[in-house]
């Protein structure tokens, strides 16, 4: 059984609540990434929520907040994880009844990793979960 560990990414650019929406942009630019996970604070791990490029637009610019406006007023909250010792296929499913394309990975509500689509994809593990995921997802979006 191929684990989420071994396909995770663990190199994660992070904001915390007292950033504003203006950095979580340029992260986003500068990180080529339209998900960045939200923490406590400076330095910790504790994952608290995420922010994905659709949240900017929708939550931030499109309700006419300014670039100053804090993390919070984008962010989303009560997020899903997986742990590193799910199974990539359980965290395809995940992604898929959710309707996500990644998945922040914890321990405990400790930030270890981020794990997506594109990373079960491109290792051909599971591709068909991966592939019906992003069908969905794909979907949504359109209607």
């Amino acid at each position: 059984m191929k684990k989420v560990s071994e396909f995770m990414t663990d190199d994660i650019v992070t904001v915390t609540p007292q950033d504003n929406i203006f950095e979580i942009a340029v992260k986003m630019r500068d990180n080529d990434t339209g998900f960045i996970p939200v923490v406590e604070s400076p330095g910790s791990e504790k994952l608290v929520g995420v922010v994905t490029d659709r949240d900017l637009v929708i939550r931030g610019y499109a309700e006419k907040h300014s670039g100053s406006s804090s993390v919070e007023t984008v962010m989303t909250k009560g997020i899903r994880t997986a742990t590193p010792d799910m199974s990539v296929d359980e965290a395809a499913e995940l992604m898929s009844q959710q309707k996500i394309r990644r998945l922040p990975v914890t321990e405990g509500d400790r930030l270890i990793g981020v794990i997506s689509i594109g990373d079960l994809a491109v290792h051909n593990i599971f591709v068909d979960n991966a592939g019906d995921a992003l069908s969905e997802i794909s979907e949504q979006h359109l209607h």
